[in-house]
């Protein structure tokens, strides 16, 4: 099986840095949104073979993690 999305660690450090602003004083409203702009790619192999689907090689290497 495949997933993609963003890095739940990259979110956590951008939320605990707004958290740490309000708490000094900024008002959340003043506050900007910025999306997290880094995505990863997970193969799970096992799950893949389990249901005996067939992930093509290139797309393998380009994963972030692999799954064994």
């Amino acid at each position: 099986m495949l997933a993609n999305g963003t890095s739940i660690l990259e979110t956590a450090r951008r939320m605990a840095g707004m958290v740490d602003r309000i708490l000094k004083g900024t008002k959340p409203g003043d506050l900007s949104v910025k999306a997290v702009t880094r995505h990863g790619l997970i193969v799970n192999l096992k799950m893949t073979r389990a249901i005996s689907m067939t992930i093509p090689p290139e797309v393998v290497r380009r994963a972030d993690r692999v799954n064994e």
